[in-house]
């Protein structure tokens, strides 16, 4: 009781200011993350402090949480701290999940058992909760956003894990229910190991940090062996790539700052937009990709659908894609994301799509064994 105490008191001295506090000021010893940049853990004695910086406002706080173990008991009164400050008991033990790749994180970080409800269970091609919720262990709790407040109250649910996103309106009834929710912003990090490495703050959520940690090393020494690999190509001969493809009238292209944009960079190719200063997509015509980008040597695009692309159906989008010169050559690779786990498992896993983009560019036609995400688009 007084360490739990302690934590609330803590909370109460800290300044409320938004912005986020260092670890001199409140005494605690910094948690080191190597690439992540919007996420600081501090421990205390009993607790651990988590900031989650906001991407759209620098220097201000998104969230903060103070992570106490379920074996530190509450105090009955608590002192009310001076600005919105979560506790989340850990390690959670039925948490509900908006998101295909979290539940497939927690299933990596052998927390599958701890998933007690989802949203957007037709978006969820993770087996185990697909199964889970057919079995009834696991709640569908709805549309995510429109979510079954009742559904998610009913299934015992410690934490809600969601995406924020920027004017978003905040969680409607979901900030009434007294849940914490757990705003996962990891997907606004500026590189493919900085969003991976948050793995290890869900890693203390669920009582998996050993676990969590010893996967992210795996990640970070896999992705930069790969990436030294690929250094080794001589400057000159970097191939030409072309991301996606055009939407309506629209052409969304990875920005330079994008983490697609920075794994490019990792793969060491010739980018068009490399130099862009853009985080999120580039919303362009037609007519600026063809002249920017119309002479790549490779083609990389993603997809949704039930069978294999085919040329064929390409042309059939767009007649103006033939003059591409990855089409006129044949080197256009296609990434089927409604039957592989694209979605699922490169936000944490970026080396394995970095090992599909290195075969790809620099090894001439891959085997399509070797491929983990992409095919060619006969």
């Amino acid at each position: 009781m007084k360490v739990f105490f302690r934590v609330l008191l803590f909370a109460a001295l800290l300044s409320s200011c938004s912005r986020r506090p260092s670890a001199q000021q409140g005494g605690g010893n910094a948690v080191a993350f190597r690439y992540a940049q919007l996420i600081h853990v501090e421990e205390y004695e009993g607790f651990r402090l988590v900031t989650v910086d906001n991407p759209w406002k620098p220097g201000r706080a998104l969230h903060r949480y103070l992570l106490v173990p379920r074996d530190v008991p509450p105090s009955p009164r608590p002192p009310v701290p001076p600005y919105p400050v979560t506790v989340v008991r850990t390690p959670l033990r039925r948490s509900v999940i908006f998101t295909s790749v979290h539940a497939a994180l927690a299933c990596q970080l052998h927390a599958e058992g701890q998933i007690a409800g989802v949203a957007d269970l037709k978006y969820m091609k993770v087996p185990y909760v697909q199964q889970g919720c057919r079995e009834g262990r696991i709640a569908d709790c709805g549309d995510g956003m429109s979510p079954l407040v009742e559904t998610i109250i009913d299934c015992g649910a410690d934490a809600i894990l969601l995406s924020p996103f920027e004017n978003s309106g905040g969680y409607g009834r979901l900030e009434d229910i007294g849940i914490p929710l757990i705003e996962c912003a990891e997907y606004m990090e500026q590189s493919p190991l900085a969003r991976a490495e948050w793995m290890r703050f869900y890693g203390m959520l669920y009582g998996q940090e050993a676990r969590a940690d010893s996967l992210f090393a795996v990640v970070d020494s896999s992705y930069q062996a790969l990436k030294k690999n690929a250094e080794r190509v001589e400057w000159g001969t970097l191939p030409k790539v072309l991301m996606d493809k055009q939407t309506g009238s629209v052409w969304y292209m990875p920005g330079g700052r994008s983490t697609i944009g920075r794994m490019l960079a990792d793969a060491q190719c010739d980018y068009p937009f490399v130099a862009d200063e853009h985080s999120g997509s580039l919303p362009l015509p037609f007519e600026t990709v063809l002249e920017k980008a119309g002479e790549s040597d490779v083609w990389l695009l993603r997809y949704d659908a039930a069978k294999p692309l085919t040329m064929s159906q390409l042309l059939g989008e767009q007649p103006g894609y033939r003059q591409l010169k990855p089409v006129r050559e044949g080197r256009v690779y296609g990434c089927n994301v409604s039957t592989s786990m694209f979605y699922e498992e490169t936000p944490f896993r970026p080396d394995l799509l970095l090992r599909d983009l290195i075969l790809i560019l620099h090894s001439g036609t891959p085997n399509p064994d070797s491929l983990r995400y992409y095919s060619k688009v006969e």
